[in-house]
């Protein structure tokens, strides 16, 4: 009541210290805000070659405009000792909402510099994935780590809030082994996270086998693992999975691979034909990567003979699919040229006439 009969004798200077307050803050954010701002921004729209939205910038800088600019003409307003400590607090969480706004869009600018200058749709993307993998997980410890510590500062500014936390501070061991105990599992999942952005068994765009499934890394968060199958499938897997149990990398040091393709076939098959119609088919793919390309005799069996084909390519695509090509144009070049070479059944012809004879009794 004191402060509403305050406000009430003193309206019509208020009101205008107000209005004054309003006014001033409005021209001058306007000012700053399509003045002087874009011409600063401007210098940092590039950087190493690398555009910058800094238009992202704009909105958290706008909020942080007018507290600021109502904090600097707070002093020759000369408000009621109550409505200033209000407007004080208010001012503040203000402050906290904006600078936390403002810390994540540069975090994640900072984020689009760095990962501009190491593009993972490139032939050559080991160190690039390295540094994607690495500056993912480390935006979102950083991004958990602004938001938390911007509740924290929120909740301290309520004087009760404070008055809890002093009074929760004496029993924060008994709180602590608790809460400790309740989290081990959740805690856990975020150390494992943390271990794999420094370890990095596994980066972005790595080639994986993961439960007897092919695929590639789309996403790593700070709990789970997108693996995106090659069917358009996603394969959601905690992250303590890839730090606990086996799995296939294909790209951990480099992306090239040997592709294998069995084949059986009778023993009369000339090899060397054989070999050069490989030869034939590798050098006309442009799936192949000139390494390598061979025939092997891996095995040999009453029945046929095993015939194993390795080829070379620059990564499991390629691999996947000169594969595939090798094991057709070959099949094809045996049905046209060589049928009588494909797996059969051979029987004793003798044998045969004696069981067509008529038993003797």
């Amino acid at each position: 009541m004191d402060m509403l009969e305050n406000i009430l004798e003193n309206s019509p200077s208020l009101i205008l210290r107000v209005f004054t307050l309003i006014m001033g803050s409005v021209v001058l954010y306007l000012l700053i805000r399509f003045a002087v701002a874009p011409k600063f921004l401007r210098l940092f729209r590039q950087i190493k070659g690398v555009s910058i939205p800094v238009e992202r910038v704009y909105q958290p800088l706008s909020v942080l405009g007018i507290p600021i600019l109502i904090l600097l003409v707070k002093p020759y307003l000369a408000l009621p000792e109550n409505t200033m400590s209000g407007m004080e607090h208010f001012l503040q969480i203000w402050l906290i909402v904006g600078f936390t706004w403002l810390a994540m869009r540069v975090l994640g600018l900072i984020q689009q510099v760095i990962l501009g200058q190491y593009r993972i749709d490139v032939k050559d993307n080991l160190k690039a994935r390295q540094i994607n993998t690495q500056l993912l997980v480390i935006h979102r410890v950083l991004s958990a780590i602004i938001i938390l510590v911007a509740l924290s500062a929120i909740l301290l500014s309520f004087e009760k809030a404070r008055d809890i936390g002093l009074s929760l501070l004496a029993s924060a061991g008994i709180a602590g082994i608790i809460i400790g105990l309740a989290a081990q599992r959740s805690l856990a999942t975020l150390f494992a996270g943390i271990q794999l952005a420094i370890t990095q068994p596994i980066r972005i765009d790595d080639v994986v086998i993961v439960e007897n499934e092919w695929g590639r890394i789309e996403e790593i968060t700070l709990t789970f693992v997108v693996v995106r199958i090659w069917d358009q499938r996603r394969l959601v897997v905690p992250i303590t999975y890839f730090i606990e149990r086996p799995f296939q990398n294909w790209t951990r040091n480099h992306a090239d691979l040997l592709g294998s393709i069995y084949l059986y076939v009778d023993y009369k098959m000339p090899l060397k034909q054989l070999r050069s119609e490989l030869e034939r088919i590798v050098k006309d793919s442009a799936y192949w990567d000139g390494r390598l390309a061979q025939i092997q005799v891996t095995n040999t069996t009453e029945k046929s003979v095993e015939l194993r084909a390795l080829v070379s390519a620059e990564n499991s695509s390629n691999a996947w699919d000169l594969r595939c090509l090798v094991r057709e144009g070959l099949l094809i070049y045996l049905q046209q040229n060589f049928p009588e070479s494909l797996p059969r059944i051979r029987l004793d012809r003798e044998n045969i006439e004696d069981a067509s004879q008529p038993l003797k009794i």
